[in-house]
């Protein structure tokens, strides 16, 4: 596979001076707190254009600054501490959340090779060969904070909340990391650098007589692998419609119930720096990373320079928006489902897909784009389908006559259907008790 003369590999990292370094640093950081603010104000918006409202409005140009007023207005709300949580683990749990969520952002690679200051440096923080490793245990451990949270609460339904959390974490961390098995078995490596390098266009497909450039995204050569890691990846942000921890109608808010101010807001910012650097993550396994999709590809210098990091950014808030969107649409699902789902589809779906993949390895030439395009994209459209398919058929709905009919016995009396009320139960009681006295005092009064 031809790799291009901007990507960089391995050795370019550890080269940069101190300065050059910290500066990445807090460029990763800002980039997870600034998209996180303005991931607040895109969902807001997004979800009222779904629901017919105008959303936020007021505050600043388009109602940008609603979300840092949000922000200030928990900052000066009452610190309350309940009387039976154990104060550490209290105080430390929201940060255990942002921390492994803006941690994993120094693994994911903004662009090329760049010149900044006369050195030559990766817009990346760091690479290492375990990359994809990294990704993972900080996807896994970001569970930690939800879970300490609910239990240094001291009460049920945060604990509840918690619990609820650790099992999603299980569930659908296998079938994460089953995804990113059959990503880094075609690239070669787990090096973020080298998974975004091996998707570049390096080999051509001859299509009807002519030569045109091979897709190269995961997403599409890997398709099944695609579509179970971001369903896994709604699954471990607790997005809807996977929002069991913290389910309102059901548990008051869930794992933070009992937490206020500022701490409420560190919880409230690590799901969305989380939702933000998933997306991230998903980018630069499936997606090429800072590479531009075509025809953007037809320019020369589409791929170099500081362009790069435009396409980044436009692919992670597409994925941002299809977060938003499903939240919007989608309803919940019941804890059972959800279980069922991660264990009972997901996992043996991804199993089988591995072993395909595997044969496909076996086979001579075996990562020919070709061969994977012709296995990968029928198969996921397979597995769209049987997750889509309805699995019943609509039944007819039935009548107000049938409804009144078939209604259980003991249960909530319907009004009559021609509309005239029935005497009050107590009215009559009241009468019929009343009126043995009204008939003696009358007759005593006929005597008198």
């Amino acid at each position: 596979m031809r790799y291009l003369a901007q990507d960089p590999t391995l050795a370019d990292f550890g080269r940069d001076p101190w300065w050059l370094v910290l500066g990445k640093i807090v460029f990763a950081f800002a980039f997870g707190l600034l998209a996180t603010l303005l991931g607040v104000w895109f969902e807001r918006r997004v979800v009222g254009y779904m629901q017919v409202r105008p959303g936020p409005n007021q505050v600043g140009p388009f109602g940008l600054l609603q979300t840092l007023a949000d922000g200030l207005k928990m900052a000066f709300k009452e610190d309350i501490l309940p009387k039976a949580a154990d104060k550490v683990v209290y105080f430390f749990a929201p940060t255990i959340s942002v921390i492994c969520a803006v941690t994993a952002l120094s693994v994911v690679p903004f662009g090329p090779m760049v010149s900044i200051a006369g050195h030559h440096t990766p817009l990346q923080v760091t690479d290492v060969p375990v990359a994809v490793l990294l990704l993972l245990a900080c996807s896994s451990m970001g569970v930690y904070g939800i879970v300490l949270g609910g239990w240094a609460s001291g009460s049920t339904y945060p604990l509840l909340g918690g619990l609820r959390s650790s099992a999603q974490m299980i569930s659908y961390e296998v079938a994460m990391g089953l995804s990113i098995v059959a990503v880094f078995m075609t690239a070669g490596t787990m090096s973020t650098s080298g998974i975004v390098a091996a998707q570049g266009d390096g080999t051509q497909l001859t299509v009807f007589g002519t030569e045109i450039p091979a897709p190269g995204w995961y997403a599409i050569l890997l398709l099944p692998s695609f579509i179970i890691f971001f369903i896994a990846t709604v699954g471990e942000t607790n997005r809807a419609p996977f929002d069991l921890p913290e389910a309102e109608s059901e548990l008051v808010a869930g794992f933070m119930t009992e937490y206020s101010s500022l701490k409420f807001a560190l919880f409230m910012l690590s799901e969305y720096v989380a939702m933000v650097t998933m997306s991230a993550v998903t980018t630069t396994l499936f997606l090429g990373g800072w590479r531009a999709p075509w025809p953007i590809t037809l320019w020369e210098g589409a791929n170099s320079g500081w362009w790069p990091m435009l396409w980044f950014f436009g692919k992670v808030i597409a994925l941002v928006f299809v977060f938003v969107w499903l939240r919007g649409t989608l309803p919940r699902l019941r804890y059972d489902q959800f279980m069922r789902f991660g264990w009972k589809v997901l996992l043996p779906i991804n199993l089988v897909w591995i072993l395909v993949l595997s044969g496909l390895r076996s086979i001579e030439d075996w990562d020919s784009r070709s061969k994977l395009i012709a296995v990968g994209i029928p198969a996921g459209v397979l597995l769209i389908a049987t997750l889509f398919w309805p699995n019943r058929r609509p039944q007819p709905k039935p009548t107000t006559q049938e409804q009144v009919d078939n209604r259980p016995y003991g249960s909530f009396p319907l009004p009559p259907m021609d509309l005239q009320v029935p005497p009050s139960p107590r009215i009559t009681r009241v009468v019929a008790e009343r009126e043995p006295a009204n008939i003696v005092a009358g007759s005593d009064s006929r005597e008198v």
